[in-house]
């Protein structure tokens, strides 16, 4: 009996912890990129915070909780899920990569503001040739905290490792031909209805740095049931 009380109570001062902790994250974030009401709200409801704390240490969300989402390696830019509720497609509609990729550009602010910190966008089906081949990256973006290039690829089906191959020849190609000495490595991004994580695995190199994948959510769900497919994703 006195051990089971003694774990509640453990568990109690837990979750009083992480409850001061994100609001301290809400606050830092909200004062430093003079967030307004609504967009405060909308990153509470998306459960910013919790995307961003299951991909770090316990050293990294105590720094989340004392000094914001810091950018300082390409992985501090990534979420998983993106939510895109904003764009206003449904989530089982059979919609094309094209319509996606229209929906985004009308709704860019809101998209940037998913993104996070530092994105500017550059161009949108960016055409790249070589060997008489004419290949295009859906979306291209640049950050400015990282210095790096940010190219990101849509997909409405399960994501194939062809599609990681792909985005890896476009990293490489603005790697040699686009980007300046002093400059970053540029960074891919696959955004996908749904992934397997081992054929990301075991198609991307160990110390892989460079190309992700990451699921989208075209709806916004409760904060409880979002924090919870969070969680199983991990």
């Amino acid at each position: 009996m006195k051990n089971t009380l003694c774990r509640i109570k453990l568990e109690l001062i837990t979750i009083q912890y992480n409850i001061f902790n994100e609001r301290r994250f809400y606050e830092i974030e909200s004062e430093k990129y003079n967030w307004s009401v609504r967009e405060l709200k909308r990153q509470y409801d998306s459960a910013l915070y919790t995307r961003l704390a299951l991909s770090r240490d316990p050293a990294g969300v105590l720094k989340l909780s004392e000094q914001g989402q810091i950018i300082e390696k390409p992985k501090d830019l990534i979420k998983d899920p993106f939510i895109l509720e904003f764009l206003g497609l449904p989530e089982l509609h059979q919609y094309a990569e094209s319509e996606l990729e229209e929906e985004i550009i009308n709704k860019l602010e809101h998209f940037l503001l998913e993104l996070g910190h530092g994105f500017t966008f550059v161009a949108r089906q960016n055409r790249i040739t070589f060997d008489d081949k004419h290949f295009r990256i859906d979306l291209v973006f640049y950050n400015r905290i990282l210095k790096c290039f940010v190219l990101i690829d849509l997909k409405t089906g399960k994501l194939k490792h062809q599609d990681l191959g792909q985005m890896q020849m476009y990293v490489n190609y603005y790697d040699r031909e686009m980007r300046l000495e002093d400059e970053n490595k540029t960074i891919g991004i696959v955004l996908c209805q749904n992934k397997s994580d081992l054929v990301v695995e075991y198609t991307l190199p160990e110390n892989n740095e460079q190309i992700f994948a990451s699921k989208y959510k075209m709806i916004l769900p409760s904060r409880e049931d979002l924090i919870q497919l969070i969680s199983e994703s991990r």
